[in-house]
């Protein structure tokens, strides 16, 4: 039996699942906006094990959404995921945010483009087939009325960055999901348990998040 432990911090949702043989079998997940990952995430990841009356022990990996998304987020989630698997001496798997996001939603035609809000007009963006295969790379991008304009399919919206398209992307190719606004660990299991029987692990002293910006430190003008 393979037990995975799947942690998702990258945006203001706080949320750790356990996954049986790539099937979620435990949740807990909160989004607010004071960010109370640093508060909730080793409650959380507490109560998931014991619901299925399991401890550490039994954990075959952590898996952990990489990015990118929120600076801070990441730290909290990827620190705690790294310090579960040097303890237990078990493998770290990192799953792309994006795609975490992405498979969020079932469609039958068209593109999904996972977005994540980054400030004022700018997201973090992907494009996937409806089968999930990447078409176009991760990128953070400022949304214009020209964005998208080389895709000719029907495009579907997800994510918080989402909302800030609606008054600029109007075609009627593109398509807004507005219940699914942030990734959630439910969606990482299977995708963990892949990459765990492909052993398709990363290095636990030297994994860093995907930040894809560097953090930016503003300060006060007020003298």
């Amino acid at each position: 039996m393979t037990y995975i432990l799947s942690i998702e911090t990258a945006t203001k949702n706080c949320s750790v699942s356990l996954s049986l043989n790539g099937d979620t079998i435990s949740t807990r997940e909160v989004s607010e906006e004071g960010y109370s990952h640093a508060e909730k995430l080793h409650v959380f990841i507490e109560e998931v094990l014991k619901e299925v009356q399991i401890d550490f022990s039994k954990l075959s990996a952590v898996a952990v959404s990489q990015g990118p998304g929120s600076y801070t987020g990441l730290r909290i989630g990827v620190s705690a995921a790294k310090g579960i698997c040097y303890a237990l001496n078990i493998p770290l798997i990192a799953i792309d945010t994006l795609e975490v996001l992405a498979r969020k939603l079932s469609i039958d035609k068209g593109v999904i483009v996972p977005m994540i809000d980054a400030r004022r007009m700018e997201c973090y963006t992907a494009v996937f087939s409806s089968d999930f295969v990447l078409k176009r790379e991760i990128k953070s991008e400022i949304i214009t009325e020209d964005s998208f304009s080389d895709i000719d399919e029907i495009i579907h919206f997800v994510g918080d960055g989402a909302a800030k398209c609606k008054e600029v992307l109007k075609d009627k190719k593109f398509v807004y999901h507005d219940d699914s606004i942030f990734p959630s660990s439910k969606q990482m299991g299977a995708l963990a348990f892949e990459k765990y029987k492909k052993s398709d692990t990363v290095n636990v002293a030297y994994f860093e998040p995907f930040y894809l910006k560097d953090f930016m430190i503003t300060t006060s003008s007020a003298k």
